[in-house]
């Protein structure tokens, strides 16, 4: 039952960030001219249909998301791309909605759709800069155990779309940015790099993040996070005075739904956090003390973004290390289950959300001849659970609160 009980907390949070559920409420009013949609994340082409499905009037536009989260939508174009680390195809979109951003008058509106994965989605380097420098950048960031935050920082100081300079393009136009957060602190600056919002980092902190994980660069990246052209517009920018954002889904609203779904269930909710951040094993261990002293009949609830310092050459992310962690930490500790996965369905790059674990967990591995802490040392979360047949596999959700992890102690 415990089993059952976690998927459905899963669930719950997963709904609450269910566009079709969330969106149309945030609707503005038709504007004198045209509509124009601009959709960018895991969500976009799931955000793009419930507008569709709620907009009286005509439409156009696009929306890019990841391969395989494409929704059907009849006036609204939506575009596959990849993700985490950009491709043509991308940058391809990115230049059509730089186009479609130029075109708007001031009886426009611009009907922005922002998710998380926006940031490699809707991925346009800057004058001088190409796709593969780009390419190089992002694969060391993801390697290097960099925040979400860093890493934005450091890509919007390198595209011509993010960081605010989608919204450059649109101006003056009216600019409504809808969007599903998937940040720890929920700051419009970092959900997909910002591109329309702006941007209150500079050059210096983008060096300063390279700097941090020991990350060389390149002689033509390193000469533009020096170049002043590659400063992105900060607050106050007059040019960013019709731009507006309004969230329509986070990770607080998800935490929430499943703390009722707990309650229902006779189970009593402790929320640690919706903002959760810091190294996926660190963060299990820290967890796995406060199960133990948590009260029976209780989950913990806990929401964020982990990171993973690769260092072997194993297969998993981050809610997979955590798990992983978490399990070696407990050591079979009566009572006690867990899930961590990601909202959007793709546990990093591999096909699982996340993964599951109870008392049983380490015992099984063991009759299996699978040796825990070696598999966690290579980074390679995803062959534990996977052999264990323990991988939590809902394909893609369309939507993206980030992380949701629970801990039920019974």
């Amino acid at each position: 039952m415990s089993r059952i009980l976690l998927r459905q907390l899963f669930d719950a949070a997963v709904s609450a960030a269910d566009p079709a559920l969330t969106l149309a409420e945030h609707l503005p009013n038709k504007p004198k001219g045209r509509t124009v949609v601009i959709g960018a994340g895991k969500a976009a082409a799931s955000m793009a249909r419930a507008v569709e499905a709620h907009w009286d009037g005509p439409l156009s536009g696009l929306a890019v998301t990841r391969y395989e989260h494409g929704a059907p939508c009849n006036s609204i174009e939506v575009i596959e791309a990849a993700h985490p680390v950009p491709d043509a195809t991308g940058e391809d979109a990115a230049w059509r909605a730089l186009e479609l951003a130029d075109g708007l008058g001031a009886d426009d509106l611009a009907l922005c759709l922002i998710s998380g994965g926006g940031s490699a989605l809707l991925s346009l380097a800057g004058l001088g800069l190409s796709l593969e420098d780009k390419q190089a950048v992002n694969k060391e960031l993801l390697r290097s155990g960099a925040t979400i935050s860093e890493m934005n920082c450091v890509r919007k100081h390198l595209s011509a779309i993010k960081g605010g300079r989608l919204a450059l393009k649109a101006y003056p136009a009216k600019i409504l940015t809808l969007a599903i957060s998937d940040v720890p602190g929920d700051d419009p600056a970092v959900i997909a790099s910002g591109p329309t919002v702006p941007d209150p980092t500079t050059l210096a902190d983008a060096r300063g993040v390279l700097d941090k994980y020991s990350i060389d660069p390149g002689d033509t990246v390193n000469e533009a996070l020096h170049d002043e052209a590659f400063e992105t517009p900060k607050p106050g920018d007059e040019r960013l005075s019709t731009s507006e954002l309004v969230l329509i889904a986070t990770p607080a609203m998800a935490l929430a739904a499943a703390a009722k779904e707990a309650e229902k269930a006779g189970v009593t909710p402790v929320v640690l956090g919706d903002d959760i951040e810091g190294e996926a094993r660190e963060v299990a261990r820290e967890h796995a003390e406060l199960a133990s002293t948590a009260k029976p009949s209780s989950v913990l609830l806990s929401g964020g973004e982990t990171t993973v310092t690769l260092k072997g050459n194993g297969r998993g992310g981050r809610n997979a290390e955590y798990m992983l962690a978490l399990a070696i930490a407990l050591d079979g500790r009566e009572g006690v289950s867990a899930i961590a996965c990601d909202t959007d369905g793709i546990d990093g790059s591999e096909d699982n959300a996340g993964c599951i674990i109870d008392s049983t967990t380490l015992e099984r591995a063991r009759a299996l001849g699978l040796d825990a802490p070696a598999m966690l040392a290579d980074n390679d979360a995803y062959g534990f659970f996977s052999a264990l047949d323990d991988l939590v596999i809902t394909g893609p959700t369309l939507t993206n609160v980030n992380d949701f992890r629970a801990i039920l102690v019974q």
